[in-house]
């Protein structure tokens, strides 16, 4: 995996909206679609600013940690495919909206990669066994999902569904390979497998909740 291209599009994409700020020009057009129980805190703008440049910066940081784990703790089975399909989609990813550049495009790939955790996260859970990655995105796709509105939120979903079928379909999870996966999380403990893996909560910022329903 090629970590150093990921932080490199990165570290460009950043450079440009310091001197363009699009992707702050966007999300502030964006404010009035939100969903209610979207919470952004005092200074909303700012505060969904710093969330999508977290997520979007939490991409390589996950996949690093991720291939670490997958080279020492013998789930290369299991991880590799994923981890190589998630750099595709960030680095190479199906066709984006033209006006999306820059950071806003970033946003985009950014969504693609977390969504794949979140799918086949839940798969492995509904066939009785652990998240494949321990991080729960689920909150922080619901954000981003709203900001880039249903209609083409749906269609980046609809890539990652294909994407989850070639690599967790269901004959996998009556594979030696998965029964391998659950007796290594038994063995090593994922505590201990996974006790450098990236915060994301703090990565987003802790001001973005989604208020309770009354």
């Amino acid at each position: 995996m090629n970590i150093a291209a990921l932080r490199e599009r990165i570290r460009v994409a950043e450079q440009q909206e310091l001197q363009q700020g699009s992707l702050r020009s966007w999300l502030g057009g964006q404010m009035e679609q939100l969903h209610p129980a979207i919470e952004p805190g005092s200074d909303p703008l700012d505060t969904l600013h710093r969330f999508a440049e977290g997520y979007i910066a939490e991409v390589p940081d996950t996949l690093e940690a991720a291939q670490a784990v997958a080279e020492s703790a013998n789930m290369r089975t299991q991880l590799l495919p994923v981890l190589k399909v998630a750099e595709a989609f960030f680095l190479q990813p199906p066709d984006l909206p033209a006006d999306h550049q820059g950071m806003l495009a970033l946003l985009d790939e950014a969504y693609l990669v977390h969504r794949l955790v979140e799918e086949i996260n839940d798969r492995y859970i509904a066939h009785g066994g652990e998240p494949l990655l321990p991080l729960d995105t689920t909150r922080a796709n619901v954000i981003v999902h709203q900001l880039l509105g249903d209609a083409f939120a749906n269609q980046l979903d609809m890539a990652v569904d294909t994407a989850v079928e070639g690599l967790a379909p269901e004959s996998l999870f009556s594979s030696k390979d998965f029964a391998d996966f659950r007796q290594i999380i038994a063995q090593r403990g994922r505590i201990a497998l996974w006790q450098n893996w990236p915060c994301l909560s703090r990565q987003l910022g802790v001001e973005i909740r989604l208020r309770e329903a009354s």
